[in-house]
């Protein structure tokens, strides 16, 4: 099995910054696709940004796209959300996830996920 733990999380005001980091442990061998998926209170959990660990592939989500970098950190199988120009709009519970697959990955059916970290937006 695979352990995956975020950090990083809290309070920003609109317009600041924030990082995000998930880190890997147990059977790491079976991933080969990381990401990140959000859900807001009362809304569906929503694809984010996910990277191909070998090469550093990566796609984001519309919403996110030229604000959000994910990339991989200096470990193995660990990787960063920078978060930048935050809005309102991105508050919510940020989850990792990972899978070997990454078409289960983006569709929300990674075979691992972590316990999630809480991102709030506020003035």
């Amino acid at each position: 099995q695979v352990q995956l733990v975020e950090s990083g999380g809290g309070l920003v005001q609109p317009g600041g910054s924030l990082r995000l980091s998930c880190a890997a442990s147990g059977s790491v061998f079976s991933i080969y696709h990381m990401g990140w998926f959000r859900q807001a209170p009362g809304k569906q959990r929503e694809w984010v940004a996910a990277i191909t660990l070998r090469g550093g592939r990566t796609n984001y989500a519309d919403s996110v796209k030229g604000r959000f970098t994910i990339s991989r950190d200096n470990a193995e199988n660990a990787v960063s959300l920078q978060m930048n120009s935050l809005k309102s709009e991105d508050t919510g519970v940020y989850y990792c996830n990972a899978d070997s697959d990454y078409s289960d990955l983006r569709a929300g059916a990674a075979d691992y996920w972590g316990q999630g970290t809480q991102v709030t937006v506020s003035s």
